[in-house]
């Protein structure tokens, strides 16, 4: 018989019949022991007779049944839930699902009543042959109908050898397992660990101290490395992030195909209408951006793999980064470039990730008429463009009388923001025009003041419109 800790079953007799508060989901596996040896006693043997009469279920064929009112109660959440006694060998490695209109749950006792699994598809691995309690239950006090409870053996790989397009299942016991992988040919390679039952964690180390890791980047728990592998042989690395929970898992690893003409460029240089894609793997990727003809000019990184980010450096101390401003975490920077040679890095924002990128550059055209003003007076009456790109854009505005000022900053590209200070005064707006606008209006002495158009980030970029108008306005100053 199976072997493990008795817990105590509180049982309620009604009618002669032995109604189980026996929830599969619900019971505790740590239930107080009686101080009493009789107690004990008395437990262990009600226990092992809990398996007496149950129906039988072969492991392999289907049992079908179905969850109705008249079925056994579980007193905590109010569902209901039919037994089973089924047989396992030892180191049978058992797979249980629910089939069918259930909304329910499927757990696994042994003989002494110790729950070992409870999931919708539940796992283990018998360490003794005997008898097993498997208990379907409703998900909740609402769950009723037909089922079908499938029941296997997971056939396991014995191998620690990994084949490019060869998944294997294999076990974990709350430790690791190392497994081989040779690389014949370099390329893109994208190698997954999953699991339903516990977190994954993956770590590959190949030639020259090629080294990877990975927690989550598959989503759900499951762990993907996507990478460009030389020739080699590597060591693939299976386990948790903290070295707790064991079941099962399922390892691959398969060619990954590229883009376009499927080749990669890490270096070298780009020019307007340039397109390329690279790998990032950790290191930042550096590029030249030749630029002959001053104009504005519209950078962008995509990727569906990593978190894009990029930094634009060039002449005189000219310096732009951006992470999301091409929406989906994609990297844009659209800027006015003069003529000269810029240092373009491809990174991510956290350098942790690794994945397939691709860079463009190209003119961006302004609307027709449209002529940039990133600076210089500006007087009432004016209606002018400028481009923003990270940094304050400052202008001059001369008053030769008191007036009532009104500034309005429109922008549809980023979030526009209005600074006005001098004269000892100083104002500032963020929304006041509409919707992401600005406008200040106010009255002001005759003096210089500087007016100071940017975005609320300076993750943002693009065109917008400044207009400036007065009327005199009478206005003495404040003594």
């Amino acid at each position: 018989m199976a072997k493990s800790s008795p817990f105590a079953l509180v049982l309620v007799a009604v009618g002669g019949a032995v109604v189980g508060f026996l929830a599969a989901q619900t019971i505790s596996a740590d239930a107080s022991s009686s101080s009493s040896s009789d107690t004990q006693t008395a437990e262990q043997a009600t226990t092992a007779d809990a398996l007496v009469g149950l129906d039988s279920v072969t492991l392999g064929e289907r049992m079908r049944g179905e969850i109705t009112s008249s079925d056994l109660l579980n007193g905590n959440d109010g569902s209901r839930y039919d037994r089973y006694v089924i047989h396992l060998e030892e180191g049978d490695l058992v797979e249980f699902n629910l089939r069918g209109a259930l909304n329910g749950i499927v757990a696994l006792y042994d003989d002494q009543l110790q729950l070992l699994s409870n999931a919708p598809t539940a796992r283990h691995r018998a360490e003794q042959a005997g008898d097993y309690m498997v208990v379907v239950s409703g998900a909740d006090g609402s769950s009723y109908g037909p089922y079908t409870l499938n029941s296997r053996v997971v056939e396991l790989s014995d191998s620690d050898v990994l084949t490019v397009d060869a998944p294997l299942d294999s076990w974990l016991d709350s430790t690791s397992s190392e497994f081989t992988l040779t690389i014949e040919e370099a390329g893109m390679y994208q190698l997954e660990m999953r699991s339903d039952e516990f977190d994954a964690y993956l770590e590959l180390d190949g030639p020259n101290g090629y080294h990877r890791e990975d927690d989550d980047s598959a989503g759900n728990l499951d762990a993907r490395i996507s990478d460009f592998l030389a020739p080699g042989d590597y060591t693939v690395t299976a386990r948790t992030p903290y070295s707790e929970g064991s079941g099962l898992f399922t390892l691959s690893v398969e060619p990954r195909e590229l883009p376009g003409d499927g080749e990669l460029r890490n270096d070298g240089t780009i020019v307007p209408n340039d397109s390329l894609n690279g790998w990032y793997s950790g290191q930042d990727l550096t590029y030249q951006v030749e630029v002959e003809e001053a104009g504005m000019y519209q950078i962008d990184m995509g990727s569906s793999d990593v978190d894009a980010y990029l930094v634009l450096e060039g002449p005189n101390g000219y310096y732009r980064e951006d992470d999301d401003s091409g929406g989906n975490l994609d990297a844009r920077i659209a800027d006015f470039l003069e003529p000269g040679t810029y240092q373009l890095t491809a990174r991510t924002a956290y350098g942790s990730e690794s994945g397939l990128f691709t860079i463009t550059m190209a003119p961006h055209d302004l609307p027709e008429g449209v002529e940039l003003r990133n600076e210089g007076a500006i007087t009432p009456g004016e209606n002018i463009n400028g481009w923003f790109s990270g940094e304050p854009l400052i202008y001059e505005l001369e008053l030769d009388e008191s007036s009532l000022v009104t500034l309005d900053m429109r922008s549809s590209d980023f979030d526009a923001y209005l600074e006005l200070e001098g004269e000892g005064v100083a104002y500032s707006d963020d929304d006041g025009g509409s919707g992401t606008d600005a406008r200040l209006q106010q009255q002001l002495l005759p003096g210089i003041y500087r007016v100071i158009a940017r975005g609320f980030s300076t993750q943002g970029s693009g065109l917008f419109e400044l207009e400036v108008s007065s009327e005199p306005t009478q206005m003495q100053p404040s003594m």
